[in-house]
């Protein structure tokens, strides 16, 4: 007797694959998925209220599917970062900058074509490749996180990857990358493209560059950047990349018709309008970081250094009963990363005082 087809008739290598998703639990202290803890002013709110209410007058007709203005005003505010400034035909956007990583695999990877990064890191990443059928190859970063440049250098020569995928700061262990490593390996990678996640820029510390720098230099270098964080717009979903204009026109080819909407582009619009507010809080949030690193060295524990809005602190020898101490006191943070650690995000005062608390209570308990 044959076996029942399964069914739904699911590709096979994608069978019993849990979605990926950090727990939404409805606690008084969220700090498990990075965002900004800080929402927009009543005037930013009411400018993307009459922006969408603009849009939604001309709702029966297609947006612009070049969102013209949308890049110029990201060009604006990306040139910030480099002296050599970036031209809107720079300038490329999508839902989220997951949906950028997606476009950019499905364009430059794909059946026969290999994508590299280096562990621990986001873990998106792998699934980008998985569904665009990309060969996934990752390599390993040294004890302390940062980018063995050495080994990295040799495993891009051995496998010669289409597409290098380079967090800086890194998700989930916040450490960032010196100019000199991206630019190595845009020399390493040949014709590949380097692609260097800067989703978490903004939070970088003092004297940290931004590989916008950098563009000017290689033509494979690719760095993307997100308003989910510092802009505190993870509601809008709006990511973004700035590369050389080839590879923009490039992404065409496989972007979906009409993938932003009018009220996308223009509530992001809106937002970058209110850039200067939005980003007010960014120097708070890096001081409540800098505090909290100190905080939990003291209290004994490994600490990675960072440069996002979180820290990656352990080592536990059961990290999930520290983080079912910490839910139960109703502070939520985010179990992933290396075995023995822990992430939390970075929140107001008040939030991280309840996080301290709460983990000096569940120290307490299990000591």
């Amino acid at each position: 007797m044959t076996e029942p087809t399964p069914w739904p008739p699911l590709r096979e290598e994608l069978r019993g694959i849990e979605p990926y998703g950090a727990p939404q639990l409805d606690v008084p202290v969220q700090l498990n998925v990075n965002e900004n803890p800080y929402g927009p002013s009543p005037a930013c709110v009411a400018d993307i209220a009459t922006a969408a209410a603009e849009a939604a007058v001309t709702l029966n007709r297609y947006p612009d599917r070049e969102f013209v203005a949308l890049r110029q005003s990201l060009a604006w505010y990306l040139s910030r970062d480099t002296l050599a400034g970036i031209l809107p035909e720079q300038v490329w956007a999508a839902n989220g900058s997951n949906e950028i990583m997606l476009q950019l695999l499905q364009a430059f990877g794909g059946p026969g074509r290999t994508a590299v990064s280096f562990a621990p890191t986001y873990s998106m990443y792998p699934e980008y490749a998985r569904d665009t059928n990309t060969r996934w190859v990752a390599g390993r970063r040294a004890d302390d996180f940062s980018l063995d440049l050495d080994a990295a250098r040799d495993l891009v020569k051995t496998e010669q990857p289409s597409v290098i995928l380079l967090p800086s700061p890194n998700n989930p262990t916040g450490t960032a990358l010196p100019p000199e490593a991206v630019g190595e390996l845009c020399e390493a990678a040949g014709d590949g493209l380097v692609v260097v996640d800067e989703a978490y820029g903004e939070f970088r510390r003092e004297g940290v560059p931004s590989a916008l720098e950098l563009l000017p230099s290689y033509r494979n270098l690719v760095v993307t950047r997100t308003m989910s964080k510092a802009f505190a717009g993870a509601g809008l979903r709006l990511g973004y990349l700035a590369a050389a204009p080839e590879i923009c026109d490039a992404i065409r080819v496989v972007r979906l018709p009409y993938h932003l909407s009018a009220v996308t582009q223009a509530v992001a619009l809106a937002a970058l309008r209110h850039a200067p507010e939005l980003l007010g809080k960014v120097d708070e949030l890096r001081a409540e970081r800098d505090a909290l690193v100190t905080w939990l060295r003291g209290e004994g524990y490994d600490v990675a250094d960072s440069d996002a809005n979180f820290v990656l602190f352990g080592r536990f020898a059961d990290r999930h009963a520290v983080w079912q101490g910490l839910l139960d006191r109703g502070v939520l943070i985010r179990e992933t990363g290396p075995e023995g650690w822990l992430r939390v995000s970075v929140g107001t005062p008040d939030e991280m005082a309840a996080f301290r608390a709460a983990l000096t209570d569940v120290d307490g308990e299990r000591a």
